[in-house]
């Protein structure tokens, strides 16, 4: 073996990289995992009684607690008490970290079920003080901030640079990450999960996925040993060559060249065999994750300091199903509102609570499908899988939904009766007022009689009649008011038949002709009508008190003014208009070459020859109209779509617009993806300063700014949208259904990470990135069906701190709650 210049010791973190599908269905995983801690159990009680003294040092990390769960609901008291003992032994390792998740998991709950590792252990005495993750690229802030939370001081991090990267521009590194709150967390940046299998260290599960040499062989082979020495010597000497500060180094390793892999005791013979011949100049230990952590505080004190989020690249499995996804979101936004009116935890059921909270989990978990979800599209095995994977988020919708019910039904919500009465609760589920739409809902046999008599929307209060607005939805009927409520306050409201009701009749005063449409300028001032509505609509623009929004044949919006403030809110330099629909494709030329292109394009997520089409506005319709809003719709053609439109509600009462994107998406095999344009901006005068943030799970930040070196730029997942504002005035941006945007050119090219001195820091432009199919592995190979994303933005002054405008955003996406009253 070739010299090296410090004697080195391995220590190998044996584990079995947790995927709940991707290999198998979820169920069956259960059952693997389940059955690899009973191997581990044998293995230490072997040890124990001297049956297998060979295997002495052994040690089996639980990588994460979803296994340990499912082993103890699964066994009896027997294989728990037997359990405890491996653990006390110190052959069996417990870990904080719950499942591999990506960052679509609100952070409470993330925070419960790591909580529940942290008891678990602690019911035995451990002190549970390390977290590990595998495969992912990334972990939010906010998550991290939990782990200090409760007493987690170490996160190991197993990045997998598949479409991926690790940050600092540099792997096997130790650093200490600095919280949100100002904690710390030691960890150890590390390298792929089978690093090990890379390196020879475990013999029938040899491996070429990270290191290319002569060799260039997987599974087994006769000259095991010689491969070893050779790979083993060379990557210490490469870590030595780049000033690697330490003189041991964590390598991960799997017991079978698979994902959900378990415990192999052959590795203790290598090992043994391994020091006996080269033990005096590189050591090799199997370790506990905590023990290793401990070996790497002895050293420290020089580690670097960073303080930001690090991105996960692998967000964007969330963008795959968007239609669960979007359910999800839902799901959570409900679970939250009946958390927030059911403060005690009086009214919902605990196991419903519970119950949804682990279907979010599971469905958070960062498998998107089977590994040949993409080559084998039609295989059974494939649909089962995405199946079992989409249920998660609708039974997670099922029992939010639920827990939601429960807490309204304490609070007087009545049950279909014949006679119920048109009374209705409206709530303010915010700490902050609100003044939103409220939407009170009449079913469909009920809208008859209000027709024939006609009505008035009377606040219970004082006896006085609001301004309401009809619209038609589903099987029924809103009723809608605009009602301003303070924070946790409550409304009672009655729709009162109203026998007055005078039928409407022609006007003098010309506003729109019989066909239907409307295509004459404004008049000049004096010549408009007596009492002339405060929204008006023309075939090219819609305009408020508030706002006036101007669209453009092909180009779609072009203006959007803020008119109380003289501002023009879309960005000069746009790529494209807003709300503008963007579809790409990579063309393939054919099955053959479905998965060979994808797994070319690397961080791009797109081929060089993409092919790109921005919506084209082919027309313009008006849904809705009256004293509250007006809503249009715009129409577009668009590639990949057999159906593509924008509906826009503008709000006579307060600065704010709704925009919802509707598309019939053609299904397509060849990797492609679907962003929405958001050219907005708050800049006014050259001088002044534009930040952007973004709520992520936990926290606000900056991105580009709040986030590790060497960290991904491009995307981001939000949990309910992002602020763009200044020093005196601000605009948010809802997104209730799209959990990713994506910054800068969406062009093919060089990506570049934090840090890079050519990256466009403050003013990045925005899209919504709203699905994607670009895997070649585990996504949903055809994105086709029905959708419809929304979105909600509101403007002004009152929006000039990113708080402010991000409670907005969440304030937007959860609305005035109203429901009917017995009496």
């Amino acid at each position: 073996m070739r010299p090296l210049k410090r004697k080195w010791k391995i220590c190998i973190i044996h584990h079995a990289h947790t995927d709940v599908g991707y290999t198998e269905r979820q169920e069956k995983i259960a059952l693997y995992h389940v059955d690899f801690i009973k191997q581990a159990i044998r293995i230490s009680e072997q040890i124990r009684s001297g049956e297998r003294s060979d295997w002495e040092g052994f040690r089996w990390t639980c990588e994460s607690f979803w296994p340990v769960e499912q082993f103890l609901e699964q066994t009896g008291i027997d294989w728990h008490d037997r359990f405890k003992h491996a653990i006390r032994a110190g052959h069996i390792e417990l870990t904080a970290n719950y499942l591999h998740i990506v960052e679509i998991l609100d952070k409470d709950i993330f925070k419960t079920f790591t909580q529940k590792a942290v008891d678990f252990a602690g019911s035995l005495g451990v002190k549970l003080d390390s977290a590990m993750t595998a495969d992912l690229n990334g972990y939010g802030w906010g998550y991290a901030q939990c782990l200090a939370d409760l007493g987690v001081q170490n996160l190991s991090m197993c990045v997998h640079s598949h479409h991926g990267m690790f940050p600092l521009w540099r792997k096997q590194i130790p650093f200490w990450w600095e919280t949100p709150k100002g904690d710390r967390l030691l960890v150890w940046n590390g390298d792929h999960y089978n690093l090990g299998n890379d390196l020879g260290l475990v013999p029938g599960a040899l491996l070429s996925y990270i290191i290319k040499d002569e060799f260039e062989t997987t599974y087994t082979a006769d000259n095991h040993m010689e491969i070893a020495e050779t790979r083993i010597v060379r990557y210490l000497a490469k870590l030595e060559e780049e000033e690697y500060p330490l003189d041991f180094v964590a390598i991960m390793a799997s017991g079978l060249l698979t994902d959900n892999a378990p415990p192999n005791t052959d590795i203790m013979d290598f090992v043994r065999q391994w020091n006996k011949k080269h033990g005096e100049r590189i050591e090799i230990e199997m370790s506990s994750l905590s023990d290793f952590f401990s070996l790497l505080r002895q050293h420290s004190s020089d580690f670097p300091v960073y303080r930001g989020d690090w991105p996960d690249w692998w967000n964007d499995g969330a963008v795959s199903t968007p239609m669960h996804t979007q359910l999800f979101r839902d799901a959570q936004r409900t679970l939250r509102l009946a958390k927030r009116l059911d403060s005690q935890g009086q009214y919902a059921d605990k196991e419903t609570v519970q119950q949804a909270e682990h279907q979010m989990m599971m469905f958070a978990e960062h498998t998107w499908g089977h590994s040949a979800s993409i080559s084998e599209p039609w295989h059974l095995s494939i649909h089962a899988l995405a199946i079992r994977k989409e249920a998660f988020a609708a039974q997670a919708h099922e029992y939010a939904s639920r827990a939601l019910d429960q807490v309204l039904q304490a609070n007087g919500e009545a049950p279909l009766a014949h006679g119920r009465p048109l009374h209705y609760q409206v709530l303010n589920p915010s700490d902050q007022t609100v003044t939103d739409i409220v939407r009170m809902y009449v079913d469909y046999w009920e809208v008859p009689q209000l027709k024939k008599t006609g009505f008035r929307v009377i606040d219970k209060a004082d006896g006085t009649a609001l301004p309401y607005q009809t619209r038609k939805v589903i099987r029924g009927l809103e009723v809608c008011v605009l009602l301003t409520l303070a924070p946790g306050s409550k409304k009672r409201l009655e729709i009162r038949a109203d026998t007055a009701l005078q039928g409407r009749t022609t006007s003098s005063y010309q506003q729109i002709g019989t066909d239907g449409v409307n295509d004459i300028k404004e008049a000049p001032d004096g010549c408009g009508a007596v009492g002339s509505e405060l929204v008006s609509v023309t075939e090219t623009l819609v305009e408020t008190p508030y706002v006036k929004i101007v669209w453009r044949e092909q180009s779609g919006i072009v203006s959007w003014l803020d008119k109380t403030a003289n501002r023009e809110l879309l960005r000069e330099d746009c790529y494209y208009s807003a709300f503008t629909p963007i579809y790409e494709v990579t063309p393939t030329g054919g099955p053959e070459n479905i998965m060979r292109i994808r797994t070319q394009m690397g961080r791009n997520r797109k081929g060089i020859d993409v092919k790109r089409t921005p919506g084209r506005l082919t027309g313009v319709k008006r849904i809705d109209h009256g004293e509250l809003f007006t809503t249009v719709e715009l129409l577009y053609e668009l590639q990949g779509a057999s159906h593509c439109s924008l509906l826009l509600t503008a709000y006579a009462g307060m600065p704010r617009v709704d925009v919802s994107l509707r598309m019939n998406k053609n299904s397509v095999w060849d990797p492609e993806s679907v962003y929405v344009s958001l050219p907005f901006t708050v800049q006014k005068e050259e001088e002044e300063t534009v930040q952007l943030w973004l709520q992520k799970p936990g926290f606000p930040l900056r991105p580009r700014k709040d986030q590790l070196p060497g960290t991904g730029i491009d995307f981001y997942a939000i949990e309910d949208g992002v602020a763009c504002i200044s020093e005196q005035y601000g605009l948010a941006i809802a997104m209730p259904d799209t959990p990713l945007v994506h910054l800068g050119s969406i062009e093919h090219g060089e990506r570049m990470l934090h840090g890079h001195p050519e990256v466009d820091m403050d003013n990045p432009h925005l899209f919504s990135w709203v699905m994607t199919n670009y895997w070649e592995t585990n996504f949903k190979a055809t994105l086709g069906g029905f959708y419809e994303f929304r979105y909600r933005i509101a403007w002004g002054s009152e929006f000039a701190t990113e708080s402010s405008a991000l409670q907005k955003c969440r304030d937007m996406n959860d609305g005035l709650i109203s429901f009917r009253l017995k009496e």
